[in-house]
């Protein structure tokens, strides 16, 4: 946790009356400074409620150390340079974020087949103007620092954790007028002997989905996919934590779904570490069934960090092995075939603003491995790249190095 300077005071993130010199700032209008590097970043103090919180300046996050948690990556490394001002709108007076949905929370009149927005051209799109609905799970996982690892976080996440992350994210958000955590839902970790209060919780949490209105109510669902088969009409998705609700899907958008993301598909069958995440739209039909409209998914590892193919997954897991700190790049709006660093170093004391990690993949066309490489090249950030198809260089040393001392001199016998 960085320390901030209040004028001539110093704090701590962590310490006991921080409320209090952030109250104290909010009211005379100061912008601390995170002092992440020697000459401070500013910052702003937002009213969340009664308490009050500090956030990095709009567009800020780069500046910050590689390490500190304010910091966010520069265009080269996420997508997210490409949405932020329109599709994500960062509010300093409350401190939280408005979002623009490319899709739909509610349906108007009888449901028909789900629209296939699992497909490249609605959920993987280059567009700035809305989030699709992968981007959102990009924004929910970047915003809850799920993207982000340290050493000390080896055996520690699991998914109560990403559960927790993902809502505190999601209250802090505002999407269609309401708090996206009021349209969201993810499933608690199962206890079995709490099946019954897990069960009303999750009744209770869905009640505004049943309407007799003809515009229907959705929600968002994410969770891990434990299986996917068919059900006696049509097909069903099963999540973890969540054995008696299943999920059903059209054979339309189950057919449509299957051929979109085949990738991720193929990969999570022969990672057995691996987790497929999955973000939907649902309804409940007047049975109380849930039905899903539109799909997306992202693969994490083991550790919960998203990766989007074998030599992308290779490269973290090394970078865990080696006891690196970094973060992980993300899309949101990006489109697959542009080049993303997949990672940034963020433990490198020569260089304080992070080195950026490329990789080429095997197969590439003459003419993306000139776009990563002029990427990499025209980056303020130095960069580490690693041809796949050969031994992986390297990495950036984490440690500075002291020249040893020179030998003494040879004394000089005197002349006397």
């Amino acid at each position: 946790m960085p320390d901030y300077r209040f004028d001539d005071v110093i704090v701590a993130d962590d310490t006991q009356d921080i409320q209090s010199y952030l109250a104290e700032a909010h009211a005379a209008k100061i912008r601390p400074l995170c002092l992440c590097l020697p000459d401070g970043v500013p910052m702003y103090v937002a009213k969340a409620g009664k308490a009050f919180i500090i956030k990095r300046m709009p567009n800020s996050g780069a500046t910050h150390s590689a390490d500190c948690t304010s910091y966010r990556p520069p265009e080269e490394i996420s997508g997210m340079s490409q949405v932020l001002g329109e599709a994500i709108r960062e509010n300093d007076e409350d401190g939280t974020t408005a979002l623009k949905l490319d899709f739909s929370l509610s349906k108007q009149g009888a449901r028909t087949a789900p629209t296939a927005s699992g497909l490249t051209s609605d959920t993987v799109r280059a567009d700035g103007a809305k989030l699709t609905l992968r981007s959102t799970l990009h924004y929910l996982w970047d915003q809850a620092e799920l993207n982000r690892w340290t050493p000390g976080m080896a055996g520690k996440r699991s998914w109560y954790v990403v559960r927790s992350r993902i809502v505190a994210a999601a209250e802090r958000s505002v999407t269609k007028g309401a708090p996206l955590s009021t349209q969201l839902y993810l499933p608690e970790a199962f206890v079995s002997d709490q099946a019954s209060q897990l069960r009303q919780r999750r009744i209770t949490h869905m009640a505004g989905l049943a309407s007799s209105q003809k515009a229907r109510k959705l929600m968002i669902a994410i969770g891990e996919i434990k299986e996917i088969g068919a059900a006696r009409y049509g097909f069903k998705l099963v999540a973890k934590h969540l054995p008696d609700f299943p999920l059903m899907m059209e054979e339309a958008i189950y057919r449509r779904f299957r051929t979109r993301f085949a990738n991720e598909l193929d990969i999570w069958s022969s990672m057995e570490s691996s987790h497929l995440v999955f973000i939907a739209t649902f309804g409940l039909g007047a049975t109380g069934i849930a039905s899903i409209e539109a799909i997306a998914v992202m693969l994490v590892n083991a550790n919960w960090l998203p990766f989007e193919h074998m030599y992308d997954a290779m490269l973290l897991d090394s970078l865990v092995q080696q006891r690196r700190r970094f973060v992980k790049g993300v899309r949101y709006n990006l489109a697959e075939s542009k080049p993303l660093a997949c990672a940034v170093l963020s433990d490198v004391p020569l260089h304080p603003s992070g080195v950026a990690l490329y990789i080429r993949k095997p197969g590439l066309e003459p003419h993306d491995i000139a776009e990563l490489d002029a990427l990499a090249e025209q980056s303020e950030m130095p960069s580490w790249i690693w041809d796949a198809s050969e031994e992986m260089p390297r990495l950036p040393d984490n440690v500075l190095k002291v020249e040893p001392p020179a030998p003494p001199s040879e004394p000089v016998e005197s002349a006397w």
